[in-house]
């Protein structure tokens, strides 16, 4: 008769999201779970079969803390910009998550072309925000897509590193600047 699960994977999860934010994804081991539980590391693989996939339900349960942030950006009367925003929103305060999701060595190096549906379950959301707000061609609202998210990355690095903090005023006028830049030429090369 198998052994009666401990504790269910929404706790565990949830015990190793704990640890991720406190100290970073090396923090996050099967011991540390099992002491955030006041337990032994060993009801974990009651529940999971392996810590590798302890760390991918962690993952889900960052990615979805991340799709709340997106969300609420798309909800915003300028949603690409919003969402800009609230990926950098993500990194000032939730950095360490920031880090486990988008600054992590990853197993598979990807294209430019190819990253953004790659890295975020967001995607298509994201790229409509922009056809549905701006008269723009879907190649041309990718390619805003691709620079806006390469300058919010840069900069949601540089505040989840500890390098830099820029104020929402910053933040909200280098995103506008960069973006009437780039809308501008995609607008002009017609």
């Amino acid at each position: 008769m198998p052994q009666k699960a401990k504790f269910s994977k929404e706790e565990i999860v949830e015990a190793g999201i704990k640890i991720l934010r406190k100290d970073g994804p090396e923090a996050v081991t099967a011991r540390a779970i099992g002491d955030m539980l006041n337990s032994s590391a060993r009801p974990i693989f009651t529940v999971f079969e392996s810590m590798g996939e302890v760390l991918e339900g962690i993952k889900e349960r960052a990615m979805g803390i991340y799709t709340e942030y997106v969300n609420k950006g798309l909800s915003k009367e300028k949603a690409f910009k919003g969402v800009g925003e609230e990926y950098i929103r993500f990194s000032k305060e939730e950095p360490k998550l920031f880090q486990f999701l988008f600054m992590n060595k990853v197993e598979k190096t990807y294209d430019i072309s190819n990253i953004l549906p790659g890295i975020d379950d967001n995607y298509e959301k994201i790229l409509k925000s922009i056809t549905d707000e701006y008269p723009v061609k879907k190649e041309d609202a990718l390619s805003l897509y691709k620079h806006l998210w390469v300058y919010s990355h840069g900069i949601a690095t540089l505040i989840a590193s500890g390098m830099c903090d820029f104020s929402d005023g910053e933040i909200g006028d280098m995103l506008t600047e960069v973006f009437k830049a780039i809308l501008i030429e995609k607008i002009k090369g017609r």
